[in-house]
């Protein structure tokens, strides 16, 4: 009898993971109960600061939470679950029947909601319905041509870490109305975010209105998107429409909004909260359907803390937040972002220009201070200057940065100072808590969410 060769067997295919969050202990046991029935890998955390906890330490595909809960609630650990891991479904649960805070939670990114109490059949649905969601977008994979084409993501180039959360954010926000708030340094493509998510929405058909805050002077400004009656001021000769009537049902992007002064982020805040505007010199208000989204390049809570920037508006555009990373932080992008310059030129030109292996490891191995703008001027120009097709490393002009006056006298920032001080702070406390980071926040007398936001910042991993 002849040996016949047994294959290997297949790998068993890992069981779906969720995390129950909810501080009542037999609304949570009674779950995850009939959830492991099902055959899935469930776990347990009674509190948001847990939660957050067990989600920075191991992946999960569903994060199951309750939403009245104390002192961090649902809603901070839909953000939290969506920051960490932007491919986790949320669903949300609320024993409170109130329509608006699921409603509120689904703006905010959750993938859908059940009202307590109910029903194995309708939790097993939802969940099952979470995780065809999850593996839909994890096959698809964000970086795909039919992916980008079909969320009109093209200009937004890159396959690192960073982008792909800011994606999986843009497209899980765009379809909603939710306020968004942009932030990250100049050139790092704030603008195209904003265009992505207005193009992704349901008020695709209608205009986008970008306005560059620090270009106008606030009259102008409030004449500009207000309108104004006749006589209003010197020259008002007639009636006119201003933009919010113009555009109504299309996106208002405000660039630069930290350059507004108090008096217009009062109006700002009434279009917002209100949903309508007053023209200049007029009266009565008028009714306007616009999506606010703004971004800045600054720090808003400094703002805050020194009185240029209204607080209330802050909370009302940081509804979402998303940050646009720097260039510095992606740099695996570089080559790619460098290939579609080129490829653009090329067809603007008629030209048939080609980056060479080395031109792209000099211009990947430079910080661009710039950023993405930055690296387009660069690709620009050694694609203009160059007399054949292909361009070398020396055809690539890179300005070297002037050393920044601390490196050239060895002395360090305020800012390198306390980020120094927070790291050491927090790595000797996480070796006497044993790596629990609900101890290490308790004893450093910050909250959890605040933990991890530093030690995510500071580049620090729980282990």
């Amino acid at each position: 009898m002849s040996d016949v060769a047994i294959p290997p067997a297949a790998p068993e295919t890992p069981r779906p993971r969720i995390l129950i969050v909810d501080d009542q202990r037999n609304m949570r046991t009674t779950t995850a109960l009939v959830l492991r029935q099902q055959g899935y890998d469930v776990a347990e955390a009674e509190s948001g600061e847990a939660a957050l906890s067990r989600l920075l330490a191991e992946p999960f595909d569903v994060v199951l939470t309750d939403l009245k809960m104390a002192p961090l609630d649902g809603l901070a650990v839909l953000r939290g679950a969506l920051e960490i891991s932007p491919s986790t479904q949320v669903i949300v649960m609320t024993g409170y029947g109130t329509v608006e805070s699921a409603v509120e939670a689904m703006q905010q990114g959750a993938c859908d909601y059940v009202n307590k109490p109910f029903k194995e059949s309708e939790l097993l649905m939802r969940v099952q319905r979470a995780l065809e969601r999850r593996r839909l977008i994890v096959d698809m994979g964000f970086f795909s041509d039919e992916f980008r084409q079909r969320y009109k993501l093209d200009n937004l180039v890159g396959r690192s870490a960073p982008m792909r959360e800011l994606l999986t954010k843009v497209v899980r926000i765009a379809p909603t109305d939710v306020t968004v708030l942009i932030t990250g340094e100049s050139g790092t493509g704030k603008e195209l975010i904003a265009r992505a998510i207005h193009a992704n929405s349901k008020r695709s058909s209608r205009p986008f209105v970008p306005v560059n805050c620090g270009a106008l002077s606030e009259t102008l400004m409030e004449s500009e998107l207000f309108g104004h009656v006749k006589g209003a001021f010197t020259g008002a000769v007639k009636l006119r429409q201003g933009l919010f009537e113009e555009a109504s049902g299309g996106t208002f992007f405000f660039d630069e909004i930290a350059e507004t002064t108090p008096a217009f982020q009062v109006m700002l805040l009434r279009v917002i909260q209100e949903h309508e505007i007053r023209r200049v010199g007029d009266n009565e208000s008028i009714p306007v359907d616009v999506r606010v989204i703004a971004a800045t390049n600054q720090d808003l809570k400094q703002a805050i803390a020194e009185k240029r920037f209204r607080e209330d508006l802050f909370y009302r555009l940081n509804v979402v937040p998303l940050h646009a990373p720097p260039l510095r932080e992606r740099k695996e992008d570089i080559p790619l972002l460098a290939q579609h310059f080129i490829s653009r030129f090329n067809h603007r030109n008629g030209a048939r220009r080609v980056l060479t292996r080395g031109a792209l490891q000099k211009m990947a191995a430079h910080d661009f201070r710039g950023n993405v703008r930055e690296l387009e001027n660069v690709v620009e120009q050694a694609a203009a200057l160059t007399h054949g097709d292909e361009i070398e490393a020396d055809g690539v002009f890179i300005e070297a940065p002037a050393a920044p006056a601390a490196e050239a006298t060895g002395v360090r920032t305020l800012a390198q100072v306390v980020d120094g001080a927070e790291r050491r702070a927090i790595e000797a406390s996480m070796e006497r808590n044993g790596g629990q980071l609900e101890k290490v926040a308790r004893e450093l007398k910050v909250s959890t969410t605040t933990l991890w936001r530093k030690m995510k910042r500071l580049g620090m991993r729980k282990d």
